[in-house]
């Protein structure tokens, strides 16, 4: 039985719909020829993330998203850990809403569960692709609490 969770760790709890996003990540996966395993998205700040980034990674940086990557054969199963202050500030800077850059980063993490990389110039230019492509199927209103 699969399970997608979400926690909230140093940072007020984001009013959306929780069920809303889950079937989005489930037909994302389904739709890469995967099955949902156990996944925990762990919205947290700033500082949490870079002390994960620190301890886990060796990374002394900000970032958006750490993802802990527990894929066995084509189930899908991880743990992503997502800075809601970057997303804030990255939503600013792309000149996007908060929903939009939040729901992108949770697909960014999933794809990067489903098999996707971003180290390369090609890679970043699918995973933006695929990024986008999940986003078009998503009406952000029906999400909003």
């Amino acid at each position: 039985m699969s399970k997608i969770d979400i926690f909230f760790e140093e940072t007020k709890p984001i009013k959306l719909k929780k069920t809303v996003l889950k079937k989005h990540i489930i037909s994302l996966i389904s739709s890469e020829l995967k099955k949902t395993g156990n996944i925990s998205i762990v919205f947290c700040s700033d500082d949490y993330l870079l002390e994960m980034n620190n301890k886990y990674l060796e990374h002394d940086y900000f970032t958006d998203i750490i993802t802990f990557d527990y894929v066995e054969n084509d189930i899908v199963s991880g743990d992503l850990f997502i800075s809601i202050d970057r997303v804030k500030d990255n939503a600013e800077k792309f000149k996007t809403t908060f929903l939009n850059e939040l729901v992108r980063v949770v697909f960014h993490g999933v794809l990067h569960l489903t098999g996707y990389k971003d180290k390369t110039t090609p890679d970043q230019k699918l995973m933006r692709e695929k990024e986008n492509f999940y986003l078009s199927g998503v009406v952000l209103s029906e999400m909003e609490l």
